[in-house]
């Protein structure tokens, strides 16, 4: 790749794409620059990742053909308003700031192109899911770009900036649903008997080869679980139980609540 990748803020998920980038080779360590908010901080990632990391936002912006926004939320404006000056159209800006809307960030860019991401953490182990949405003058080629990048490390899906919010409450925070369903199903297998540690390994090994088997399908979701669940089986006691206490209801409400505080933080 021969753009130039410049990341305004450097933290889990800036680290992120970079490593995920240098060790698929896209792009060589001297095309990152970074920026961060102490000489201090600036100082440790460079040492962490063997880039060049500094503290002037305009350098950064002024240096790279790509621009990652990955402040913090509430500092993004603050932030675009620092480096508006610096921006050309010819630059494209991909922003992880959650809650900040395109509009938002089109109103300093300079009819720069821009994509606004949803990741979640798990791209920290690159198994991780990124939504984009274009911005008003991004193009088709700008999303390939940036689903090129995003690639090494997890999953990459397209959707309207509308949609968002939803994509927000299913993997944003989907890992900590998650992770509080293995520590349920742990802490029932401590309560029949089993070790905790077992218990959990037990969880999350299911929940990863269920979720490969999910991936490679060539049957519906609903017959995978038919065909776990055989009739007159435990597994089909366990499923029974899940539909009396309404599981579907149960998560129809966890992702729309979320969805809810997650439109409300735009």
């Amino acid at each position: 790749m021969s753009n130039k990748l410049g990341f305004l803020g450097c933290g889990k998920i800036a680290k992120a794409v970079i490593n995920g980038c240098m060790s698929a080779n896209l792009i060589n360590n001297n095309d990152i620059l970074a920026s961060t908010h102490t000489e201090k901080s600036a100082f440790d990632r460079k040492n962490e990742l063997n880039i060049n990391v500094i503290t002037d936002n305009k350098s950064v912006v002024e240096f790279a053909d790509i621009i990652f926004i990955a402040v913090k939320p509430n500092q993004v404006e603050e932030v675009l308003k620092e480096i508006q000056h610096n921006l050309t159209n010819e630059k494209l800006i991909i922003s992880f700031a959650a809650g900040v809307s395109i509009k938002k960030i089109e109103l300093y860019s300079n009819l720069c192109p821009v994509i606004r991401v949803m990741p979640n953490t798990p791209v920290l182990v690159k198994e991780g899911i990124c939504a984009t949405a274009k911005g008003t003058y991004a193009t088709d080629s700008h999303e390939k770009i940036v689903h090129k990048i995003l690639s090494e490390i997890g999953k990459v899906i397209s959707v309207e900036e509308n949609q968002i919010d939803v994509v927000t409450a299913i993997s944003g925070s989907g890992p900590a649903f998650f992770y509080q369903i293995f520590e349920d199903m742990a802490q029932a297998g401590v309560e029949l008997g089993l070790d905790y540690d077992k218990s959990l390994m037990l969880a999350v090994q299911t929940a990863l080869g269920s979720a490969k088997m999910v991936f490679n399908r060539t049957k519906s979701v609903n017959e995978l679980i038919s065909s776990v669940a055989t009739k007159g089986g435990c597994t089909e006691v366990g499923i029974n139980t899940m539909h009396n206490l309404k599981s579907d209801e149960l998560f129809y409400e966890i992702i729309k609540n979320t969805t809810q505080k997650a439109s409300q933080l735009g």
